[in-house]
C-alpha cells in the first residue's frame, strides 16, 4: 500500500492546551500541514487567530499570554487539497483539538460541516464552519479522584455495564437536576443499589465526548450509546449537571471518588477504533481536517476509507502519532481521572498493522503490557471487528480479559433447550478453558455475559422471538436476527400470569448460571429489575423511554434485584464459587496434605454420581451438575433445561454426607426449603427449567454437628427459596475413609460448537 508513515511527535512533546503562570501553550501534531492557526474563540464566536510554529516531529505550537481556563479554541489547518493522496486540508473548517480536555457546543447538521461541497466530494467547501461545530475548552488541572482503598481481586469482580444517562434519568430518589448525569450516578441512593446487588465494578458505556451521525439526526433521532467519539480526553459534556466549560471534568472526578469510597471500581468502554466523522463524505470536525491519511486507514487508492468497523472509518493505530494519542488518552484517564480499567470496543481494529493485518505483537498491545501506568489496570477486549480475520476470541493472551460471545450464545440456547447434550455446557460453566487456558491465563479472562447493551435486555430475551426495531426508522432492517431468544409462548408483554412466571423463572436461570459460572460475570444495568426495550435489539439511537431504565414499574419484576443480591453474596462468600484460576479434575487435599477423596471439579449426572462416557455423548441430556470443592467446602450447581420434571439422586460420599439447597430458581413449594438436610443417595424431584445451588457437607468427623440454618426471612424473594451467604449451613459429618467412585474422564476442554459472531 502507499499510505505514508508519518513522523511521530517527540517523546517530550506536550500536546493539547497546557496552562502556566503567564498563559497557555497550544500544541498540535499535524506533520503534513503547511500552516496551522490557533483560533481563540469568544462567547459570541468571534475569533482571534495566532499562527503556530512548526517544530520537530510535525508538532505545531504557540504560547499565548493571558489565556486562562474556560477559554474556547480550535485549529485551522492549511495544506494540500488532494483527496486522491489522502490530503483534505481545508482551513475553512474549525477543528477540535484531539487532546482537548473539555468540549462544548454541538453540531449544526444543516451547517457547513463537510470539507467538500454538496455537488462533489472532490471540491473543497470554503464556507466557515465555526458556528456549526463543537469547540475545545482550556481546562485548569485539578487533583485526581480518591483512589480505591484496596484493589478488587479479579475473581471477586462483578461488572455492571451501564449507561450514565439512562440508568439514572428516571430514578425516583435521585434529585431531578442530577438525573442523567455523572453526579446522578454518584448519588447515594444509586450507589446503595449497586452495593445491594453485589456490583464491584461499573463499566460505563462510552462517555468520551461524542456526536450523532448525520443520517440519525435526519431521522429525528440521536446517538444514545455514544459509540461515535470526537474527544478522547473529554468527558461527554451532556452528562454534566452544572456546565460544559470544564465543569464536566470535575463532576466526572467527583463521581469516581464517590464510587471508589463505596468500594466500586470504574471501567470505561472506550472507542478508539473509529470516530464520529464517518467516511470522507461525512462531517469534518477534527481528525480528518488535521490529516485524513494520518488518522484513518485508507484503501490503496488513498481516497476511500478502509472500514473494518462498520462505521465509515477506522482509526489507524499503525501510525506512531495516532498510537501516541491513544496511549496518552489512556494514561490521562488513569492518572488524572482515576479510572481503573478499560473495555476496548472492536479491539481487533487497534492491533491491525500498516497492511491492515491482525498482529497480536502490535505496539499497542506491547505498550499496554509494559507501560508503568497502563500495565497496572484491567484491560478487556471486545475481541472482534468486521474486517478480515477480525474474530479473535480467545487470542488476546495474558493480561487481557475478553468478552466471551460463545458463552452468551450457548447459555441462551441451553435455557431454550436448543442444544444437543451438555459437553459445551461444561466448558462454558468452567470458564471456557477451550478458549482461554493457555500461557497461564486465568479463568477470569473469560468475561461471561448473556446480555449486553447491543441486543435484547434479559426481559426481552424471554419475551420476544424477533426484534421490533420499528422506532429506529429503518423498517426493522437494522439489528441482528440471531437473537437466540424465546418468548415463552406469547410475543411481547402479556397479562397471563403463567407466562409471566415462566419468563421470570428463565431470567432467574440466566442470572444464576451467569453468577456461578467460573470467570468474570457481567450484568447489564436494568436486567436486575426487568428493564424492557419493547423488543428493540439495536437501541443505539433511542435516547427515549425505550432505553431509559424505569425504576418504578408497577409489576412483579422488582423481586429480581434481591434475588441477584443473594446470588452475588453467595458467590462472594465462598472461594469455591469464584476461583481465579482454572479448576481441574484434581484431588483436593486437606490442611495436612491428606487426600480428601474429593475432586476440585467434577461433573455429575444426577443418577449414579459422576458423568460417564455415555452421559457425555447423550445428545438428549438436559441436566448437568457442576461440583466444585476446596479443602473446606463443596458445592453443586445443577442446571436443568427440560420442561418436564425429573428425579435427581444426590451423589454418595465422599462428594458429601448430606446436602442443603442454598438457592433455586423455581417456586417456593417445588423443592425442599433452604436449611433442610438432604441425605446422600436420596432422590428428589426437580421441576423443569430450574437451576439449584447446593452445599455439600464435607466436614471431618471431629467437627461437632450443629442444627441446620433456618431459611432466610430478611429481604425475602417471593416464590424463590434461598439462603444468604452469611447463613452457612451445617449438617452431619462425613466419614473420611470412604473412597470416591470410579469416574470417567470429564471433558474439561470440551469441544466448542462453532458459532458465528453477530455483534459488531
Amino acid at each position: 500500500m502507499t499510505q505514508p508513515v508519518l513522523p511521530p511527535p517527540p517523546a517530550d512533546a506536550n500536546l493539547g492546551a497546557s496552562l502556566d503562570e503567564t498563559g497557555c501553550t497550544f500544541a498540535l501534531w499535524a506533520p503534513r500541514a503547511i500552516r496551522v492557526e490557533l483560533a481563540l474563540i469568544a462567547r459570541d464566536r468571534s475569533q482571534i487567530n495566532h499562527d503556530m510554529v512548526l517544530g520537530d516531529g510535525g508538532v505545531w505550537s504557540v504560547h499565548v499570554d493571558g489565556v486562562r481556563a474556560t477559554q474556547m479554541y480550535g485549529f485551522r489547518v492549511h495544506g494540500m487539497w488532494e483527496p486522491k493522496t489522502g490530503q483534505r486540508f481545508n482551513p475553512a473548517r474549525l477543528l477540535l483539538d484531539p487532546y482537548a480536555k473539555a468540549i462544548t457546543g454541538g453540531v449544526d447538521y444543516s451547517g457547513p460541516i463537510h470539507d467538500h461541497t454538496s455537488e462533489s466530494d472532490y471540491l473543497p467547501d470554503t464556507a466557515d464552519s465555526s458556528h456549526a461545530v463543537p469547540i475545545s475548552v482550556v481546562v485548569e488541572p485539578t487533583p485526581a479522584p480518591i483512589p480505591l482503598a484496596s484493589p478488587i481481586a479479579a475473581q471477586d469482580r462483578v461488572i455492571l455495564e451501564t449507561h450514565v444517562k439512562g440508568y439514572t434519568l428516571k430514578h425516583p430518589l435521585v434529585p431531578e437536576h442530577l438525573r442523567g448525569t455523572f453526579a446522578g450516578l454518584a448519588y447515594p441512593a444509586l450507589i446503595n443499589h449497586l452495593q445491594n446487588i453485589g456490583v464491584t465494578t461499573v463499566e460505563l458505556l462510552p462517555m468520551h465526548h461524542f456526536v450523532s451521525e448525520p443520517f440519525i439526526v435526519r431521522a429525528g433521532l440521536s446517538n444514545y450509546w455514544g459509540y461515535n467519539t470526537m474527544g478522547f480526553f473529554a468527558p461527554h459534556a451532556a452528562y454534566a449537571s452544572v456546565g460544559t466549560m470544564g465543569e464536566q471534568v470535575d463532576e466526572f472526578k467527583n463521581m469516581v471518588s464517590a464510587l471508589h469510597q463505596a468500594g466500586i471500581e470504574v471501567f470505561l468502554d472506550v472507542v478508539y477504533n473509529h470516530t464520529g466523522e464517518g467516511n470522507h463524505e461525512g462531517p469534518t470536525l477534527g481528525f480528518r481536517g488535521i490529516d485524513h491519511a494520518g488518522y484513518y486507514r485508507l484503501t490503496d487508492n488513498m481516497y476511500d476509507d478502509y472500514d473494518v468497523t462498520g462505521t465509515g472509518n477506522s482509526v489507524d493505530s499503525s501510525q506512531p502519532g495516532v498510537l501516541r494519542l491513544i496511549l496518552d488518552s489512556l494514561r490521562y484517564w488513569v492518572s488524572d481521572m482515576g479510572v481503573d480499567g478499560f473495555r476496548f470496543d472492536l479491539a481487533t481494529t487497534l492491533i491491525r498493522d500498516e497492511q491492515h493485518h491482525v498482529d497480536h505483537n502490535h505496539p499497542f498491545k506491547q505498550a499496554l503490557a509494559t507501560d508503568p501506568v497502563l500495565s497496572k489496570v484491567t484491560t478487556i477486549a471486545e475481541p472482534w471487528d468486521i474486517g478480515p480475520y477480525g474474530y479473535q476470541l480467545g487470542a488476546w493472551g495474558p493480561g487481557w480479559g475478553e468478552w466471551n460471545g460463545q458463552y452468551r450464545d450457548y447459555v441462551r440456547d441451553f435455557w431454550r433447550a436448543q442444544v444437543g447434550g451438555v459437553q459445551e455446557l461444561a466448558a462454558r460453566l468452567s470458564g471456557s478453558p477451550d478458549l482461554f487456558e493457555y500461557e497461564g491465563r486465568p479463568a477470569t479472562a473469560s468475561v461471561n455475559f448473556i446480555t449486553a447493551h447491543d441486543g435484547f435486555t434479559m426481559r426481552d430475551l424471554v419475551s420476544y422471538d424477533g426484534k421490533h426495531n420499528e422506532a429506529n426508522n429503518e423498517s426493522n432492517r437494522d439489528g441482528t436476527d440471531d437473537n437466540r431468544s424465546w418468548n415463552c409462548g406469547f410475543e411481547g408483554e402479556t397479562d397471563d400470569p403463567a407466562i409471566i412466571a415462566l419468563r421470570q423463572r428463565q431470567v432467574r436461570n440466566f442470572l444464576t448460571t451467569l453468577v456461578f459460572s467460573h470467570g468474570t460475570p457481567m450484568i447489564v444495568a436494568g436486567d436486575e429489575f426487568g428493564r424492557s426495550q419493547q423488543g428493540n435489539n439495536n437501541a443505539y439511537c433511542q435516547d427515549s423511554p425505550i432505553s431509559w431504565a424505569s425504576w418504578a414499574e408497577e409489576d412483579t419484576w422488582d423481586e429480581l434485584a434481591p434475588f441477584l443480591g443473594n446470588l452475588t453474596s453467595l458467590r462472594a462468600a465462598h472461594p469455591a464459587l469464584h476461583p481465579h484460576d482454572f479448576v481441574h479434575h484434581d484431588p483436593v487435599l486437606d490442611a495436612k496434605g491428606k487426600d480428601t477423596k474429593r475432586w476440585a471439579l467434577a461433573w455429575l449426572n444426577g443418577t449414579t454420581g459422576e458423568m460417564g462416557e455415555d452421559d457425555w455423548h447423550d445428545m438428549g441430556r438436559k441436566l448437568l451438575g457442576m461440583y466444585t470443592s476446596t479443602a473446606d467446602e463443596a458445592f453443586i450447581l445443577w442446571v436443568y433445561s427440560d420442561y418436564e420434571p425429573t428425579d435427581l439422586t444426590l451423589p454418595p460420599t465422599p462428594w458429601g454426607s448430606t446436602y442443603q439447597i442454598l438457592l433455586h430458581t423455581g417456586e417456593e413449594s417445588e423443592l425442599p426449603l433452604p436449611g433442610e438436610v438432604l441425605e446422600a443417595g436420596s432422590t428428589l424431584t426437580i421441576p423443569g427449567r430450574t437451576a439449584i445451588l447446593m452445599q455439600a457437607n464435607v466436614a471431618p468427623v471431629a467437627k461437632s454437628v450443629s442444627k441446620p440454618a433456618s431459611p432466610v426471612t430478611a429481604a425475602p424473594v417471593t416464590g424463590v427459596a434461598s439462603l444468604t451467604a452469611t447463613e452457612t449451613p451445617l449438617a452431619t459429618p462425613t466419614t473420611p475413609d470412604q473412597t470416591a467412585p470410579e469416574s470417567a474422564s470429564p471433558p474439561i476442554s470440551a469441544t466448542p460448537v462453532t458459532q458465528t459472531n453477530t455483534e459488531a
